[in-house]
């Protein structure tokens, strides 16, 4: 529909909307505390972590958002469970779809916790927990957003709650094709992501895209004695290891050839911070070359995350027939994955390995995104994150992960305005131990979607 320039909210009218998202926050943490202690792992291989769960977890989503008013269904189109709500607002009014997901990762190892992962804990003005900041606070931000405006939504609302994210989202693809009627909006809000820093909002604006291979090299048909053919026979973990190191140059740049590179928002970060975020240890010297942004959010990046050989505790005196490893390759926003993955197996097919067998297989892969910044919805969203934070202006950032979802919603829905938002901050350690979130920064979160709720009313087709 046509969407003309929307007049501004008045500060008694933001103002309103603050006070009451505050008047909302005990019930919300309540929620979001309930939801947190559902251990909704959507990993079905992993043991100890009950299916069922992921089912519950969704359940109670549904009631959360019955309990606003809207119509909800859940589906599960051959993956774990989705959740979908809507309630309509006035005539001629956009439609808002917001998005989040019930899934969590597993919370690892307990003794790295300082307090039980499955039992929300306060501390230093954060909240503790796994899924608590990924991404069931994102839930309760959509919550908060309903319930400042319940009995006058201004705007009609598409609630859809995602239960498969951590696992890549295989089913997205299916529901945005049976579903994708229902989640049509003239604004999509992912709220997935995080902010600057904090007391900084954000818009995240850019993601990297993704190729994930696993590669075996392969030297002999069994394993010999080290002592007796040592020496002129190569061992394939050698010789993998010759290979992994072809990946970069020497200042650490990734050496394939053929890979995108992109421009990225100049923004206030520096080495320091990088490496206090980050926990590298002191006399490790960074890698690549060009500014510390532009090597997270523009340019390629290669990591090894696991390799298949013998342990050292297990290890013999044996030429280790074949080894592998898993290669993960972060993309430009522009790079095509399936390029990308055909530069990777260009470059190591063409390696002088002694001639080693080399195999590679394809884990997975994920597109990057570039937002279209411009436009009314983007203004909107900006000044409502802008008052939500008490006149900071928000930035525009990238993210060097990837979240193939989000281009998955871009095709779909290419009139949408992508607007990925979220509660993250840069001490949050989602994924990681002592995941948490920061109360404060939680409650601006639940304000600004709020006022983006009111300020979209303003706006008529």
């Amino acid at each position: 529909m046509s969407i003309d320039l929307p007049p501004t909210l008045t500060a008694a009218e933001t103002d309103a909307i603050r006070r009451r998202v505050r008047e909302l926050l005990p019930q919300l943490r309540a929620d979001l505390e309930e939801l947190s202690r559902i251990p909704s792992v959507s990993l079905e291989t992993l043991d100890g972590y009950d299916q069922a769960t992921v089912d519950a977890s969704a359940q109670r989503v549904a009631e959360l958002l019955e309990a606003e008013g809207m119509a909800v269904r859940i589906v599960r189109e051959g993956g774990q469970p989705a959740v979908i709500g809507h309630l309509p607002g006035p005539v001629g009014a956009p439609t808002i779809t917001l998005y989040a997901h019930h899934d969590v990762q597993p919370a690892g190892d307990p003794a790295l916790w300082d307090s039980d992962p499955w039992t929300p804990t306060e501390r230093g003005g954060r909240l503790y927990g796994r899924g608590i900041a990924d991404d069931k606070a994102g839930i309760t931000a959509h919550l908060a957003a309903l319930r400042a405006h319940q009995g006058s939504m201004p705007v009609s609302v598409t609630v859809f709650v995602e239960g498969e994210e951590e696992v890549g989202s295989d089913s997205l693809p299916t529901i945005l094709a049976r579903h994708g009627d229902a989640l049509r909006a003239d604004a999509i809000v992912l709220a997935d992501s995080g902010n600057w820093e904090i007391g900084q909002p954000a818009l995240t604006t850019t993601l990297r895209g993704l190729v994930r291979v696993v590669v075996t090299v392969s030297t002999l048909d069994h394993g010999v004695h080290s002592g007796m053919f040592g020496g002129p026979i190569p061992d394939a973990l050698t010789t993998l290891c010759r290979l992994l190191a072809t990946l970069h140059d020497a200042e650490g740049n990734v050496a394939v050839a053929g890979l995108d590179e992109v421009e990225v928002a100049e923004l206030p970060y520096d080495e320091p911070r990088l490496r206090a975020e980050s926990g590298v240890l002191d006399g490790v010297q960074l890698i690549g070359t060009g500014s510390i942004l532009a090597r997270l959010w523009g340019k390629p990046s290669i990591s090894v995350i696991g390799i298949n050989a013998p342990t050292v505790e297990n290890a013999s005196n044996t030429l280790v027939p074949s080894a592998s490893a898993k290669i993960s390759m972060r993309l430009a926003p522009t790079q095509d994955p399936e390029t990308a993955y055909q530069a990777l197996c260009a470059h190591l097919t063409s390696q002088d390995l002694w001639g080693a067998a080399v195999t590679i297989a394809k884990s997975d892969d994920g597109p990057g995104f570039a937002a279209d910044t411009t436009g009314p919805i983007y203004d909107e969203a900006k000044a409502a994150l802008a008052d939500a934070w008490d006149g900071t202006a928000p930035v525009e950032m990238g993210v060097g992960g990837s979240i193939p979802f989000v281009a998955a919603f871009a095709e779909r829905f290419p009139e949408a305005a992508i607007l990925i938002t979220g509660v993250e901050d840069p001490d949050t350690r989602a994924h990681g131990a002592n995941e948490s979130l920061h109360l404060d920064e939680w409650e601006r979160a639940c304000v600004a979607e709020a006022l983006l709720f009111a300020r979209l009313g303003k706006m008529r087709g």
